[in-house]
């Protein structure tokens, strides 16, 4: 199972990210654990300086930006 993690304050950019990768995760049919991350003092923790994040099974896809549906598709295969 896939573990998604969206990291960002609630901004329109991070909950715009949240929306996609559960939209092509119901398009792949994958089950995965997603979970948006609000807490400002672990941006400091991860040392993050942009957003939104997305961590996909432990490792940074993307950093300050929203991608694409077909990038999300293939790193989520990739990662499954």
């Amino acid at each position: 199972m896939l573990t998604i993690r969206i990291i960002g304050t609630g901004c329109e950019r991070c909950n715009q990210l949240e929306k996609r990768v559960i939209k092509v995760l119901a398009d792949l049919n994958v089950v995965a654990d997603v979970q948006h991350d609000r807490d400002i003092k672990k941006f400091e923790f991860y040392k993050l300086f942009g957003t939104p994040v997305l961590k996909i099974n432990g490792e940074i896809k993307s950093l300050g930006r929203v991608p694409s549906k077909s990038d999300l598709k293939k790193w989520m295969k990739k990662s499954a």
